[in-house]
């Protein structure tokens, strides 16, 4: 016998940025139209081609961890436990009164440990090649630890695993908690991604495949999505998180209720590695199948978070898919906030997703920044929102993410209604 689906909530949000480490502070940020980018600080880049990024800024794992706790975690475990910390708190969870057996934590990350996997060979390979690897170098490395670390440290049974789809790997984490949720797997997930890739070997590596921005005259202005001179993307890191839940779990426990997930998509372009479809095919199909799932139609979208890279073919081929889904519809705000955060790979998703979420909750577009030369083709076609924020009833919100390997996840959320 087929089940009722339960509808979706968010109860609560925690973020780690480069614009700010709690999602207030963010926020505010977004909308200011503040940029997170600068010189890289984490290693010499004499010899590298990008010589800034998105860094977080602030950070103190001692906040989050008892004495040497943190030692056992990368970083990118360290901004996942930040992440979920606040916003366990924002949502009120009280473990104690809950049914832990029917709460989970879905992760998303593209990179995992990148950091201590580069150190660990280093120290290899510069001393005398004998194996003296830190007895916590696997799980410090591997993509699913910060799902594990997050449970374990509540006590939270319930479904437990990570999503890897590479700069899609968070929204797919947001997609498959409501899929669990409203069949009745779990009343709450934990669901968000996190990334810190900013090393040499990051760097580095996007830099040989020619995807990453050069503009190190002016770093702050690198990140432009949709304009004619954009040259790349430009690194972000940090984590989000999200509380999802039943709609019948946060009523029962009166929790404040922030937003509803109305549906998800997912596709694949099957075109190429690192490429995307020239065409948008994969951005195409996912947007359809994400308004189907939430059974809307395009004219009930209000605001679309791009993808928005700021690359010369991803841009173009998310357009071509939003034209091909939504027409011409010159009131329809579409933004790029990497424009802003830089982009944070695995971790893109849920920032992403909490900055749509907020966009419903105060009726406000967030702007793209840098864009002062939109391709010909495009002008006039939809409001990019470039400069500035603009204020905007919003009850349904848009959110893009694409990854190497032609992965695509899109997200529907909307205003809670009773």
């Amino acid at each position: 016998m087929m089940k009722d689906l339960k509808r979706v909530v968010i109860t609560g949000m925690g973020a780690i940025t480069p614009l700010g480490n709690t999602v207030d502070e963010f926020w505010n940020n977004i909308i200011a139209g503040k940029s997170g980018v600068g010189m890289i600080t984490k290693f010499d880049t004499t010899h590298f081609k990008t010589k800034f990024a998105a860094e977080v800024k602030g950070f103190n794992a001692a906040d989050y961890f008892e004495k040497n706790e943190g030692r056992k975690y990368d970083l990118f475990t360290q901004y996942a436990v930040a992440a979920s910390e606040e916003a366990i708190k924002n949502a009120g969870l009280d473990f104690e009164k809950l049914n832990r057996n029917k709460i989970g934590v879905i992760w998303g990350s593209g990179n995992g440990g990148i950091i201590t996997f580069q150190e660990q060979l280093e120290d290899f390979f510069k001393g005398d090649k004998k194996p003296r690897f830190n007895p916590y170098f696997i799980p410090k490395i591997i993509a699913d630890i910060p799902s594990g670390v997050i449970s374990i440290r509540h006590g939270l049974r319930g479904l437990n695993f990570s999503t890897i789809s590479a700069c899609a790997s968070s929204t797919t984490a947001v997609i498959d908690a409501f899929n669990y949720i409203r069949l009745g797997k779990a009343d709450i997930v934990i669901a968000g991604g996190s990334e810190a890739a900013i090393n040499e070997s990051g760097v580095g590596g996007f830099n040989a495949s020619k995807a990453l921005s050069t503009h190190n005259e002016n770093p702050q202005a690198a990140s432009r999505p949709f304009d004619i001179k954009r040259d790349g993307f430009v690194m972000g890191e940090g984590g989000a998180a999200m509380i999802m839940e039943s709609l019948d779990s946060a009523l029962a426990r009166g929790a404040n209720i922030i937003a509803e997930v109305a549906g998800g998509g997912m596709a694949a372009d099957a075109y190429h590695l690192t490429g995307t479809h020239p065409d948008g095919e994969g951005a195409y199909l996912g947007m359809l199948d994400a308004l189907e799932d939430a059974e809307i139609d395009a004219s009930q979208i209000d605001y679309i978070n791009a993808h928005a890279t700021s690359t010369h073919l991803g841009d173009e081929s998310e357009l071509k898919a939003i034209m091909r889904v939504f027409g011409e519809r010159k009131e329809l705000n579409i933004s790029g906030t990497k424009s802003m955060t830089g982009h944070l790979l695995g971790a893109a998703g849920a920032i992403e997703a909490i900055i749509s979420i907020k966009a419903i909750t105060d009726n406000i577009v967030p702007p793209t920044i840098n864009t002062n030369e939109v391709e010909p083709a495009w002008k006039g076609k939809f409001n990019l929102t470039l400069g500035v924020a603009q204020s905007k009833e919003i009850n349904y919100a848009m959110s893009n993410t694409f990854g190497f390997g032609g992965h695509i996840a899109t997200t529907i959320f909307k205003k809670y209604k009773n």
